[in-house]
């Protein structure tokens, strides 16, 4: 049997759902372990495809005050009492660990009882779990270190598409929004409405009805919506993208040819998705600006180009079958 474990974030989670998929073409039993806080649940409650799940009351504790720590070494301890039966039970031989809070009982049980431990690291930055944990791994896998391909859904590259001229901006704020990218596009709006230009937005569930009520008010028709499974659809239907740069969403914007300004959340943990949106700047795959050297004239400069030289570029600079290749080495 094998343990899938992590999560907190959609980035984490997509990772989870690529592997499992790929492990169940393999006709293999998976237990998925995460957490009851988070996005876990919200992914994974309903998800039949698993052998068994469970969500443990393990709370985050990076950035966190002393009493949020102790909670945490307390969750800890009874989560690894919890998952020696578990681990008995369904006599598990492997855990794949994707980082993040919650991956952190079932990576710990592996080396506690010697299974083998395989990590995945979304970021080019190593989160908190995976850097303590790694030297004990059997197996480390990170697309930004090594020539292991990002395990992206396929639906990316089958939606995938060359662009020329920007007729439809995407906003895309992440699994849970992003204030700063809302309220840009509401500030760019009525502008790129005379442009016409139409505006796609994942405004995420906090600022959703209050973006309703604004495009409504100001009578523009966009395309809402908080969350959505269909991803690749939508941005097979986009020209440009201006994102948060997670790790899982840059390579599926790179993998479905969409050019993409990045604007990196500020307080990420180490700075992680600067570093990644730099990963791809740096090779001229994508344009990348912080918060503070944002400006509107740079977004209509650049929405103002031909992008078929960018676009085919990006479609040939993501390999497929990244969650093929690791579960072939994992099996």
């Amino acid at each position: 049997m094998i343990v899938i474990t992590g999560g907190g974030t959609g980035g984490h989670l997509s990772i989870v759902r690529a592997l499992k998929q790929e492990l169940i073409l393999q006709n293999e039993k998976i237990i998925y372990v995460g957490s009851a806080y988070g996005q876990d649940y919200r992914w994974f409650g309903d998800d039949d495809d698993f052998y068994k799940k469970y969500f443990l009351p393990i709370r985050g504790f990076a950035g966190k005050n002393v009493f949020h720590k102790i909670l945490f070494l307390v969750s800890l301890a009874y989560s690894l009492v919890y998952l020696s039966f578990i681990f008995y039970k369904y006599n598990v031989s492997k855990v794949i660990g994707v980082g993040g809070y919650s991956s952190a009982p079932s990576s710990l049980m592996a080396i506690l009882l010697r299974k083998k431990l395989y990590l995945h690291e979304q970021n080019s930055v190593d989160g908190g779990v995976n850097k303590w944990l790694k030297k004990y791994a059997y197996k480390y896998f990170n697309s930004f270190k090594s020539d292991h391909p990002y395990p992206i859904n396929e639906d990316f590259f089958t939606y995938a598409r060359s662009r020329e001229k920007v007729r439809t901006i995407l906003f895309l704020g992440g699994s849970n929004g992003a204030s700063f990218i809302n309220n840009l596009a509401m500030d760019m709006s009525e502008k790129l409405d005379n442009l016409n230009i139409k505006i796609v937005h994942q405004s995420g569930l906090k600022d959703f009805d209050k973006l309703k009520q604004f495009y409504i008010d100001k009578n523009i028709d966009v395309d809402l919506f908080a969350f959505s499974d269909d991803l690749p659809k939508i941005m097979n239907k986009s020209d440009f993208c201006i994102s948060r740069a997670g790790a899982s969403t840059t390579f599926e914007l790179l993998a479905n040819g969409l050019p993409t300004l990045f604007i990196p959340f500020p307080y990420a943990i180490y700075d992680h998705q600067y570093k990644n949106a730099l990963y791809f700047k740096e090779k001229e795959l994508c344009f990348l600006k912080r918060e503070n050297e944002l400006n509107d004239d740079f977004i209509y400069e650049i929405i103002t180009n031909d992008f078929k030289e960018l676009s085919d570029k990006l479609l040939n600079s993501i390999r497929a079958n990244g969650a093929k290749e690791i579960v072939q080495e994992i099996l």
